[in-house]
């Protein structure tokens, strides 16, 4: 059965950092587009309003949070994306402490 997650994150405020993390998204390093199949997620679409960003992740039952969360910080290529994607992004308001992608609450459904 597939799974639906909704999530977002802010980027900061600068057009040169924004055009840099959109460069980045046009062709992720091969390690993270891996880690990313291999956890469970089958499909994967990022969108952008200014610097707001939504992602739409779909997964099988293999995924869960807490795996992929294990696995990336095992990962060192991972951790190396993640470190340099923190250059330009930046916590959404009530995000905790170290959190960047926020999982969003379905509030409608048609």
């Amino acid at each position: 059965m597939a799974h639906r997650y909704c999530l977002t994150l802010d980027l900061v405020d600068d057009d040169a950092l924004i055009a840099g993390y959109e460069k980045y998204h046009e062709a992720i390093w091969p390690e993270i587009r891996k880690s990313i199949i291999d956890s469970g997620i089958t499909n994967m679409e990022i969108y952008r309003f200014d610097v707001r960003l939504f992602m739409i992740m779909e997964t099988d039952d293999s995924f869960s949070f807490e795996k992929k969360a294990a696995a990336d910080a095992a990962n060192v290529k991972v951790q190396k994306w993640e470190t340099l994607m923190w250059k330009y992004q930046q916590p959404v308001k009530g995000a905790v402490k170290g959190e960047k992608w926020v999982l969003m609450d379905k509030i409608f459904a048609l």
